[in-house]
Formats: structure tokens, C-alpha cells, sequence
């Protein structure tokens, strides 16, 4: 045995041993966090075990002089603060016992989380291990600890062992399973169990892979077993990392990496984590459908989509966009195949994508065989590339009887803003069959913006309670998962059953609308019954999440009560469900100072520069060179004190835009650093020293837009540019202007798809 690393951890905060085992959990559920080559883990299986016994029991294998000496056994029973111990009968001992009790209940819990290892949840590789089958695995290997694997059993109990009473000894077992990334260019890997044994009261977790026989019975691959230990002494922490035959460690750099790398990269990894003070407010990601399958279909599909980046017309970043619908419509796909496995059905479902942007997760689907279409208020320039095959209209969606979906399996909102929060509305009435599927990211209620109301919740995590809320109304249940893009807002919340029957159809649509109108400050008495209070979670909803849009329309209609039985029946209602709804427009409205006129702009910069230089003249025929004196930068003001020096119609002009007298001086980045709400002139001696650190893709761009503007400071500024002509990015004079490349490339995006390959 030997020890792979050692890390002393400082917990100023108390939050040892507890941080630890949160720590572990991390490492347990998702190992794709420190391993960048792990797709993720799948818990299969979890029971309480007896602590093996031995004959005969051999004397714990000697580490060296350092664990000779080192530190003793973190939380063990009985253990005070120094390693003390105390008497069983003692009420301090009962005490601390209840205490261990609860650290030993925090540290299982995370493992319950989301309901891992649920039957059907299984992938290609993966397969159903029931816990049964654990408890006859974990049998076998107490019997040959038992047998003669002293040196084993001596490993996995701990440097503790000596000091606990054999009835205090029970172990957490879990069996999981370990996915790595698959890749069309790498696929070796296959996805491997292990057993991880959690001694909770000892502060140790071993993790114990397992290989075939030629027989297929499961067998310990002795040479990959190791150990991660939380030990206490003198008022310190310490984690570390042991290797039990590290003469026998076999590393694929994928599933099995370096002992170096245990006892260096996850070892501090796990240190930080320990005394971090946070609680995830979210799922894990891909906690609904099976990773392997997951895994296995985005690898597919980002080959199979790759060259749109390349021949992306948008003014958006493809690789952004382009890979995120690909991990989007991946999830899709495999949540999919799982309904239809669980309903017993072979007909892939039907879909609908409202608010579909670009279209790309419209184009993606159907070209995976699910029939559907995309409808959103503003065609694309991308949408003439996909094929008649791609159904995509233009046209806006306002909630009404006249916009359901009757025919369709799935409604999708991604991004889908405004109409984010009718989506579960719209299923619920499209059909009882409905279901939904949306990816929240703009605040959004039904009418307006969404106002928050809860300071203890973040905006983000309060408009998702939100949405759910909305969905349980509607009489769906709802599910959280966590999706694997490249986005800040990457919740989605499914919609996959109802709670209630079909025959309660009309009583639940009359529990609809009087949640809605709700949200407007409407009192709506239900059909047939006198005005009674909301159910629970509406009345919930109306005081944490009402946000006074009463106040916007004091003309607002009451919902008929015929409404619901006219819509269980069938027939069409005129007019919005909630009036006050407004689509957004057509085109779309530029307010980022772009629009502004060009004389308007310049002046504004001249002006801000003059406040900055100190009210000193700026000179426009100034042809000096900076690097010649001294030269001027000027002093930093706030922009509080910039808009103070600026008349009233121009601060009135600039009001009008987003962002305003900020978004016009970030605009003009070649002159102005806008940093912490102070402005001040930007120096390109430090941004030339900057450009080196950049990456290769940065620093292709910015050579392709070199020389392709005139010079500001060589125009303007009183002591000229302070970089000489062959080191600036600007041009010094009419006579060293470059065409643009960008518009060479926009001319030859027709012949995009012969040209090389763009790697992401």
C-alpha cells in the first residue's frame, strides 16, 4: 500500500467532517466534474452492510514512517474533537453518537438524489442491477475476505479499526457505474462498475472496481483498488489518497487514471469542495434519461450536424448555437425512445417547437424521423438551408382556443421567452395526451415581464419554481433536469403525465383558468360552485409569485364560466385567455446604440475624450506619435460623472437605448475601457501585451481585422497614437486601410461547404 498524496484542509467554517462526505458525493454521483473524460456515473444499487469479519486477522500493512506517525482516523465513535475517546455509557458518548448518527444520514442522502439507479433508466452497457443482486455480490466478497484476503480487509477497514466495537462497524455499499466519453475517433473505453464501501464512522470511502472472469462471474480488479481517507489531529484536517497495490495499478487514462493524478488534481479538488459552504439549488444533469444512451447519440449526432458551423449564415456564434441544439435535441431523442419503450409503442412522437429561432433543433429531430414542425414570429436566414423536409412557419402565437395542437405528442418551448410559461397551458388544452418540454431562459409571465418576490431564492431558480408551479396547475407532473450545454440557463422542466383522470378534465381546465387570471388579480368563481378558495399550490402561487399586473389593466375581462365546459366539449372560445398578451414583433427592435446616427455618436466620443484628457483640446489633424513623449491617457471618471458633463437631450436620446450612455462607450472600444462602472482611455501598449495571451482563434480574427479602420488617437488625440503605425491594428491614414476580410467571406458563403473543415 502506498500513499498516492496528502492535503491538509483549513475549515474555518466547521464544516468538517460533514463537507467531506459532500465532497465524496460529488465524486460518487458526478465524477465527469473532475474527470473531463467521464461522461458521468450511474448509482445502480445501495445497501447497509455489516463490517466483514476474519478468522484470523492480520496485522494492518505498514505505510512507512510518515503514516506511522501521521495523523489519527477522522469521525470514528466516541472520538472528541483531539481523538479522544469516551465511554459508551456516558451520556457525551450517547450524544456524540447521535451526532455521528445524522453525519452518517447527510453523507447517504446525496446518493438518493434523483432516484438513481431506477429500472428502465438503463443504457446500452449499463443494465438493471437489482439491489439483490448487490446484496449476493457483497456476500461473496465478505466470504473470501473471511477466506484468507487479510491484507484487503485490513485496507478496507481503515487505520481505526483497533478502537471500534465490532457492533458499531456498518458500511455503506454502493455499486455504480462509471461512463466514460464515447467518441467515433476512441472506443475502447466501455462503461465499468465498482463497488464503493462508505465507512462513514471511520472516515474512509474504498473504491473497488470489478472485472469479469472467463466465466462472467464479477471479480475485484485488485490492482486498481484506493482509498480516500479524512483523518484529524492536533485541531487539524487532513485528506488523503491511498493506493492499495500500486505495483499493479493499470491506468487507461480514462476510467482508471495516474495514482499522480488521484493524489494531485482530485485530491484538491475534493479539499476545496470539502470547505465549500454550497448547495447546488439544482438536479444533477441528465437525471431523468440514461447517460450511456445519452452519450452514445450526441457523439453521433455532433459528426452527423458538425459542418453547419461552417456554413452558419446567422450573426450568432455557431459553435454555440450549433452544439447546444445538438446536446438539446440528443436529451430529446433518448427521453423519447424511453416513453415509447415504457408505453410499449414504436411510433416515433410528433412535436411541436414553439418560438424555434433558428431551427436547428426543428431540423435536427426531423431529420431523425420525428414528425413535427417549428413555428416562430421571425423567419431565419438559416431556414432556406434545411429542405422542405424541415417544416418551419412564420407567424406569432397568442394563447387562444385557435392555437392548440390536438394531434401533436410534445410541445417544446426552447428559449421560448414570452411563451415560456403558456406552454403548459397550451398542452394541458391541446389534448389530454400532451405533453411538454421547456427550456426556460428570459423571465417571462404571462403577460409581461416576470417580477420576482422572493429575496432567499436567486431570479433564476424562483422563475423555475415558477414554471413548475404553472405545470403542477395545469395538472401535470413535473420533472427537473439539468441539461449538458454550453448555457447559464440549462434547467428544462418535462411535463410527461397527468395527476388526474380524463374525466376530471373540465373541473381541472375551470383550476386553470383561475390560476391564470389570478396572476392578473381577477376573481373568477369556478362553474357551477360559489367562490371558493384557490387549491393549495394556486394559492401558493398567488402570494409568492402574483406581481401586480393587476395594476397594468384595471379594464381586465372576467374569464366567463361557461369557458371550461365549452372547451371539455369541444368547442372554440373567441379571444385570448387572459387579454393584455402580446406577441412580439415582427421585427425586431434595435436598442444597443447601433442604430444611432454616425455624427451623433462621434460626438459624444469626442466629448467623453475631452473629459477624460482633462478638457484638453483634441486635435483633429494631429498626425504625432505617442511613442516619441510622454503620452496623455487621461484620468478615469465614473460614468456618473461623465452623464453629469453631458447636456439633457443627449442623455434623453441615449435613455432610449439599452444600456444607454455605457453601451454607446463599450460600443467604442476602440477608444474607450469601460471597467467596474468607471470609464477611462484605452492605452494599446497593454492591449498589444494582452493579444499574446489570446488563443489561436482570437488571434486569427484580430489579423484578419487589421488595418481595416482608421485610427482614432492617430486622428484625434493631441499626442497622436501611442503605438507606431506597424504596431497598431488601426490604420494611420487613408493610405494603409485594408478591405474588410468579413465581407470577403460573406461573398463566398455560397462555396462554404468545399471549403476546409472548422474545427469546434
Amino acid at each position: 500500500m502506498a500513499e498516492a498524496g496528502r492535503v491538509a484542509v483549513s475549515d474555518p467554517g466547521g464544516l468538517l467532517p460533514g463537507g467531506f462526505w459532500a465532497a465524496v458525493a460529488v465524486w460518487l454521483e458526478r465524477p465527469q466534474v473532475a474527470n473531463k473524460r467521464l461522461c458521468g456515473a450511474r448509482l445502480e444499487a445501495r445497501r447497509s452492510a455489516a463490517l466483514p469479519c476474519a478468522d484470523t486477522r492480520g496485522p494492518r500493512p505498514s505505510t512507512g514512517p510518515e503514516q506511522e506517525e501521521g495523523p489519527e482516523p477522522g469521525p470514528r465513535p466516541g472520538a472528541g474533537p483531539a481523538g479522544g475517546t469516551v465511554g459508551r455509557g456516558r451520556p457525551e458518548a450517547r450524544g456524540r453518537r447521535q451526532l455521528e448518527q445524522a453525519q452518517k444520514e447527510a453523507a447517504s442522502a446525496p446518493l438518493l438524489a434523483g432516484n438513481p439507479g431506477q429500472p428502465g433508466k438503463a443504457g446500452d452497457g449499463e443494465g438493471d442491477f437489482p439491489a439483490a443482486d448487490l446484496d449476493l455480490l457483497w456476500d461473496d466478497f465478505s466470504r473470501s475476505f473471511a477466506g484468507g484476503s487479510q491484507e484487503l480487509l485490513a485496507f478496507l477497514t481503515g487505520p481505526g479499526a483497533g478502537s471500534q466495537p465490532e457492533t458499531q462497524r456498518e458500511l455503506d455499499v454502493v455499486l455504480r457505474t462509471v461512463i466514460p466519453k464515447t467518441s467515433p475517433h476512441c472506443l475502447l473505453a466501455a462503461p465499468r462498475r465498482e463497488i464503493v464501501v462508505q465507512d462513514v464512522l471511520n472516515g474512509t470511502v474504498t473504491f473497488l472496481p470489478l472485472e469479469e472472469d472467463e466465466e462472467g462471474n464479477l471479480k475485484i480488479k485488485m490492482g486498481n483498488i484506493y482509498q480516500i481517507q479524512l483523518n484529524h489531529s492536533r485541531e487539524e484536517w487532513f485528506i488523503s489518497v491511498l493506493i492499495f497495490c500500486p505495483e499493479r495499478w493499470h491506468s487507461d487514462g480514462i476510467l482508471y487514471p495516474k495514482p499522480t493524478w488521484l493524489g494531485e488534481e482530485l485530491l484538491a479538488k475534493l479539499a476545496r469542495w470539502s470547505v465549500e459552504n454550497k448547495r447546488s439549488e439544482f438536479k444533477s444533469t441528465l437525471s431523468l434519461i440514461s447517460i450511456v444512451k445519452y452519450s452514445k447519440a450526441y457523439q453521433e449526432l455532433k459528426e452527423k450536424y458538425k459542418e453547419m458551423v461552417k456554413m452558419w449564415p446567422e450573426v450568432t456564434d455557431p459553435e454555440k448555437f450549433v452544439y447546444e441544439d445538438v446536446a438539446i435535441a440528443a436529451y430529446l431523442l433518448i427521453l423519447w425512445e424511453e416513453e415509447r419503450a415504457e408505453r410499449g409503442v414504436t411510433a416515433k412522437q410528433s412535436f411541436v417547437d414553439l418560438g424555434c429561432g433558428n431551427g436547428l433543433l426543428v431540423h435536427i429531430l426531423s431529420s431523425e424521423g420525428h414528425p413535427g414542425r417549428g413555428i416562430d414570429v421571425r423567419r431565419r436566414k438559416i431556414w432556406d438551408m434545411y429542405g422542405s423536409q424541415t417544416r418551419l412557419e412564420e407567424g406569432a402565437i397568442t394563447p387562444n382556443d385557435k392555437t392548440l395542437f390536438p394531434d401533436v405528442d410534445w410541445l417544446i418551448g426552447n428559449h421560448s421567452d414570452e411563451l415560456t410559461p403558456w406552454i403548459p397551458v397550451i398542452a394541458a388544452r391541446s389534448s389530454y395526451g400532451c405533453r411538454f418540454f421547456v427550456l426556460p431562459c428570459c423571465f417571462f409571465d404571462f403577460i409581461g415581464k416576470y417580477r420576482r418576490r422572493q429575496s432567499k431564492k436567486t431570479q433564476y431558480r424562483e422563475y423555475l419554481d415558477f414554471v413548475k408551479e404553472v405545470g403542477f396547475t395545469c395538472g401535470f407532473h413535473v420533472e427537473e433536469d439539468c441539461l449538458r450545454i454550453p448555457s447559464t440557463k440549462r434547467v428544462c422542466l418535462v411535463g410527461k403525465s397527468r395527476t388526474y383522470p380524463p374525466t376530471e378534465e373540465a373541473l381541472v381546465d375551470a383550476q386553470r383558468t383561475q390560476y391564470i387570471t389570478s396572476r392578473r388579480g381577477c376573481p373568477v368563481r369556478l362553474p357551477g360552485r360559489k367562490p371558493s378558495a384557490s387549491p393549495p399550490w394556486v394559492a401558493a402561487g398567488c402570494v409568492s409569485h402574483c406581481d401586480g399586473h393587476r395594476a397594468l389593466d384595471a379594464r381586465a375581462e372576467h374569464v366567463p364560466e361557461a369557458r371550461p365546459a365549452q372547451r371539455a366539449a369541444g368547442a372554440q372560445v373567441e379571444g385570448p385567455w387572459l387579454p393584455g398578451f402580446h406577441p412580439r414583433d415582427k421585427v425586431e427592435c434595435v436598442r444597443n446604440c447601433a442604430t444611432l446616427p454616425r455624427d451623433f455618436i462621434d460626438q459624444v466620443v469626442l466629448q467623453v475624450a475631452n473629459l477624460l484628457l482633462g478638457g484638453k483640446q483634441l486635435n483633429p489633424r494631429s498626425s504625432q506619435n505617442g511613442s516619441s513623449k510622454t503620452w496623455n491617457g487621461g484620468e478615469s471618471l465614473s460614468l456618473a460623472e461623465v452623464a453629469s458633463e453631458l447636456d439633457k437631450e443627449t442623455l434623453r436620446r441615449l435613455k432610449r437605448e439599452c444600456g444607454g450612455l455605457q453601451t454607446l462607450l463599450r460600443n467604442s472600444h476602440q477608444v474607450f475601457e469601460v471597467l467596474n462602472g468607471r470609464v477611462h482611455i484605452r492605452d494599446w501598449r497593454e492591449e498589444k501585451l494582452q493579444k499574446k495571451k489570446q488563443p489561436e482563434a482570437k488571434r486569427r480574427l484580430f489579423s484578419e481585422s487589421f488595418k481595416t479602420r482608421l485610427c482614432w488617437f492617430f486622428t484625434h488625440h493631441p499626442d497622436g497614437c501611442a503605438l507606431p503605425s506597424d504596431c497598431c491594428p488601426f490604420a494611420h491614414g487613408p493610405g494603409e486601410l485594408r478591405p474588410s476580410q468579413a465581407t470577403k467571406k460573406k461573398k463566398q458563403f455560397p462555396g462554404a461547404a468545399s471549403s476546409p473543415r472548422v474545427e469546434a
